[in-house]
């Protein structure tokens, strides 16, 4: 196999299924856990929205300093401190789980840049979308069977069994990630490095003076937040719907993801243009999915699963059509850190969607929450129409 699929990218998205198989379990066990001590949808929502606000923070120095040190030498490091944020949460109650939420965001950030910067270095533009498209796809592969294994081990009673799969995900995952090979890229000397300590404030703001990052920031940012509604709150919701299952709604979703972002990978725009139709119909799924999950409670189970198999396909398609899009069009010299940014508001829009949306839940109820959900989708196709249609220019190094 050549390209986005040759052995040397193999091994990078082994490693990010096996990163990303404990949040598998964590999304649906903090909560139910959480439950259980009697914490309120708005606390569950504060420890579940501490990962990714972090994320969030770390997200655009992550760039700089892999460029700085090298991808290696700091997935080296950061492997050894999710390993330990996945024993705190074997040892510890619910504030532990925030701390050990807030440990995982910061090495997150450094995790997803490193491999995402070597892939769309070492592709060329003709299958860049298809490796940045298989990346997601790692990640959200360990969700169809996490959901489950998660139910299963609550189930028993006992922590005991939860304690054993995370110790064995942090070291099988330390293990593999010690053992791949990273594209190095020249690390910059201390005199390039002092010049360029000002152009992470520059670069902050082309997030508000670009306008192709800006309208891409803010269609990911609140399409975030949808989905993080739906991680946070599905495993509390679903015993609201008769014959609802939370580990089957979260599986059906991370199976479509998976199943769409391997079969339509060759669908993304890898063009540098923006395709304005193409990015509607994807936020019109978001919207009928919010609205499919929010009525769930009324209308029964075969709507929530509907929900589920509709929110699959349309997280599938935003965040790598975006990505895609952002690294054709934007400056060659600060692409890495713009595209940080960019990420980020991924990040603070999971984060929103568990933070903002559980005192909803609190005040009103799940149903209410996900019909909010809806509008805010809704209202994301006025964004893609009206994101500005340009071409890369030809002679723009990317």
């Amino acid at each position: 196999m050549t390209g986005a699929l040759a052995w040397p990218f193999m091994r990078l998205y082994l490693l990010t299924l096996l990163y990303f198989s404990a949040n598998a379990v964590l999304n649906v066990m903090i909560p139910l856990q959480g439950n259980a001590l009697g914490a309120s949808n708005t606390a569950i929502g504060m420890i579940m929205g501490a990962y990714l606000f972090t994320t969030m923070l770390f997200r655009p120095w992550a760039g700089r300093l892999i460029q700085k040190y090298g991808p290696v030498t700091i997935l080296r490091s950061i492997l050894l401190i999710n390993g330990a944020a996945l024993i705190l949460y074997t040892i510890s109650g619910l504030e532990g789980y925030f701390v050990a939420r807030m440990l995982q965001g910061a090495v997150t950030a450094f995790f997803s840049m490193a491999l995402q910067i070597a892939i769309m270095d070492a592709l060329p533009e003709k299958d860049r979308g298809q490796g940045i498209s298989m990346y997601s796809l790692c990640s959200y592969i360990p969700g169809i069977l996490g959901p489950l294994l998660a139910l299963g081990l609550w189930q028993t009673g006992s922590m005991s069994g939860f304690a054993f799969v995370m110790i064995g995900i942090a070291v099988f995952t330390g293990w593999v990630g010690f053992t791949v090979v990273i594209k190095e890229e020249p690390i910059e000397d201390k005199e390039q490095s002092s010049a360029k300590k000002s152009s992470m404030g520059v670069s902050f703001k082309q997030v508000f003076l670009n306008r192709d990052l800006l309208r891409c920031s803010i269609i990911m940012l609140v399409a975030s937040m949808i989905f993080g509604a739906v991680t946070t709150f599905i495993p509390l919701y679903a015993q609201e719907v008769k014959h609802g299952e939370a580990w089957l709604y979260l599986m059906l979703q991370a199976a479509v993801v998976v199943a769409s972002r391997f079969t339509l990978r060759k669908k993304i725009p890898s063009d540098g243009r923006w395709h304005a139709s193409y990015v509607a119909w994807v936020l019109l799924l978001l919207t009928l999915a919010a609205i499919c999950t929010g009525a769930a409670s009324s209308l029964g189970a075969a709507v929530f699963y509907a929900g589920a198999l509709l929110m699959g396909v349309a997280q599938a398609m935003i965040y790598p059509s975006l990505t895609t899009y952002l690294t054709f069009v934007l400056p060659a010299e600060q692409r890495n850190v713009l595209i940080g940014w960019f990420i980020a508001s991924a990040d603070l829009g999971v984060s929103m969607g568990s933070v903002l949306m559980g005192p909803l839940a609190d005040l009103f109820s799940y149903g209410v929450m996900y019909g909010v959900c809806a509008v805010l989708g809704g209202s994301l196709i006025l964004f893609a129409f009206g994101a500005p249609h340009r071409e890369r220019n030809p002679q723009q190094p990317v």
